[in-house]
């Protein structure tokens, strides 16, 4: 049962994550954290936080990590299949039609309406992965101020200097490790 449990999961995930990776964070969350209870919030955040750093998609890193915690590594194959068919499915059909229709009206209409929709859903795991930065006790609690710090600097730093992200994150990840070592 875990297996089928896992694969519809991500299948669910891989079917409905419209507009890449990071607007999958809330359906990803929703299966693995609120429904499933495989992985705790503070869980999904590393998880997260891993899968951004490594390559690949982060709907199919993410399988791949649930997968492995729940199963192993036949859950971590078979959620990730569970991931990725739907788009194989769905990315052929749409560019059989897309070829055909790309300069059609009504094309155009669907194109322009999901946009906005990718932007809120992305907004929405991005603004539940920063509570949990500056609260990681739950909201309400006292602020995570070297989380706060290196929020704030990385995203001037992001928006200034327009590094690699890989070279923002690798540096906030020594920047923290040194800051939660030394600091109480």
């Amino acid at each position: 049962m875990t297996f089928l449990e896992l694969f519809w999961s991500f299948f669910q995930i891989g079917l409905f994550s419209i507009g890449g990776g990071n607007a999958s964070l809330p359906l990803i969350q929703a299966q693995i954290v609120e429904l499933h209870g495989w992985l705790s919030m503070t869980e999904f955040a590393d998880i997260v936080a891993i899968a951004e750093i490594t390559p690949g998609p982060i709907g199919i890193n993410s399988a791949t990590f649930v997968g492995t915690k729940i199963a192993g590594l036949p859950g971590a194959i078979v959620a990730t299949l569970g991931c990725i068919l739907p788009s194989c499915i769905i990315v052929l059909t749409l560019a059989y039609f897309y070829k055909k229709l790309k300069d059609h009206p009504l094309m155009q209409g669907v194109l322009g309406g999901l946009r906005p929709a990718v932007v809120s859903l992305i907004t929405s795991a991005g603004l539940g992965i920063l509570v949990l930065v500056l609260f990681p006790a739950g909201a309400g609690t006292s602020i995570d101020y070297i989380g706060c710090c290196l929020f704030v600097l990385s995203f001037i730093v992001m928006r200034i200097w327009k590094p690699n992200p890989i070279y923002v994150m690798l540096g906030s990840g020594l920047l923290g490790m040194g800051c939660y070592l030394l600091l109480p």
